[in-house]
């Protein structure tokens, strides 16, 4: 299966910070057995995120899409708005059961406003921005994606 890993970061896509909650996805993913096809840092701009989002999900470049970062509460996070943009059907419980698992960690988990859902067969889901917390909501949730992958990509072999 085939991931895209966007880090939705203005000081990252500026070259200011280093992306270490991206390069925790994708160790975690390449350890799964994922072709990470996509890896970016982009700036926090619904727009910019949600073109890039439309157009990984439109071209059938990927299988998966996976955030990090931008769906806080400071005043630039937009990840969320931006992935609500593109997704078509909302998978709730895939943030419902994040957030529940890492508030048993921390009670700052009640701030996180990631979303989840499908747009053209591909499972899109926000992570946190803070590489703990990717490391562990991402191996809490990998065998449920993987599945709901199963599910969403149409017959392989036409059927």
């Amino acid at each position: 299966m085939r991931v895209a890993i966007i880090t939705a970061d203005t000081e990252i896509y500026r070259g200011n910070a280093e992306d270490r909650s991206g390069e925790a996805v994708k160790e975690i993913m390449e350890e799964a057995g994922f072709e990470v096809v996509f890896m970016r840092a982009l700036p926090n701009d619904r727009e910019v995120l949600s073109t890039v989002m439309l157009r990984l999900a439109e071209n059938g470049l990927t299988d998966l899409v996976l955030t990090t970062g931008g769906a806080g509460c400071g005043a630039s996070d937009c990840t969320p708005e931006a992935t609500m943009d593109v997704i078509e059907k909302p998978i709730v419980g895939i943030p419902e059961a994040m957030r529940a698992y890492t508030l048993q960690m921390t009670k700052r988990a009640m701030l996180n406003r990631s979303v989840a859902g499908i747009s053209k067969n591909v499972l899109l889901v926000n992570l946190p921005g803070k590489v703990q917390a990717v490391r562990e909501t991402l191996k809490y949730l990998l065998p449920e994606l993987i599945h709901a992958l199963e599910v969403i990509q149409p017959d392989r072999d036409g059927r």
